[in-house]
C-alpha cells in the first residue's frame, strides 16, 4: 500500500485532529487511501512551531514525547490537489495543498520511513488494518 512520511506533529494532526490538507511542494495524481507515516525525526523548534500553529486552529497538541514516531499511525484518503497562492485553514501559501479526507487510527506499524511516496507491504498492513 503507499504511504506517505509526515513529521510529528502533523501525522498526528492528519489522523486525530481533523488536519485535511497535507502542505507539499509537489502535486500528486494519485487519489485513494495512503498510509500515514509518522517520521522519526522532529526537532523541538519544529515541535514548537506546529504546536503553536495548532493552537491558532484551536487543537491541542501532545507532548512531543508521548508521539509515535518511526511507525505507520493511520489511514487517509487523498481526494483532490490543487497549487494554492494564499494560506488557508492547515493550507500554507505557495503550496500543493493535499486535500485529505477520512482519516482512520491502525495498530501501529514500525517502519522505516523514505521520501516521497513509498510502497509499505500488504501484509502488514493487512494484519493491524482488519
Amino acid at each position: 500500500m503507499k504511504a506517505l512520511s509526515v513529521r510529528q506533529p502533523w501525522a498526528w494532526a492528519i489522523i486525530y485532529a481533523l488536519k485535511d490538507i497535507e502542505n507539499r511542494g509537489w502535486p500528486i495524481n494519485y487519489r485513494g487511501d495512503i498510509l500515514i507515516h509518522a517520521a522519526k525525526t522532529c526537532t523541538k523548534k519544529e515541535y514548537q512551531l506546529a504546536k503553536e500553529f495548532g493552537h491558532c486552529m484551536g487543537v491541542v497538541i501532545p507532548e512531543l514525547k508521548s508521539l509515535r514516531r518511526g511507525q505507520v499511525i493511520g489511514i487517509v484518503t487523498i481526494v483532490d490537489c490543487k497549487f494554492s497562492q494564499v494560506a488557508s485553514g492547515w493550507g500554507m501559501a505557495e503550496q500543493y495543498h493535499w486535500k485529505l479526507a477520512n482519516p482512520r487510527e491502525i495498530t501501529p506499524i514500525p517502519y522505516i520511513g523514505q521520501l516521497g511516496i513509498f510502497e509499505v507491504p500488504d501484509d502488514l498492513v493487512m494484519e493491524v488494518a482488519a
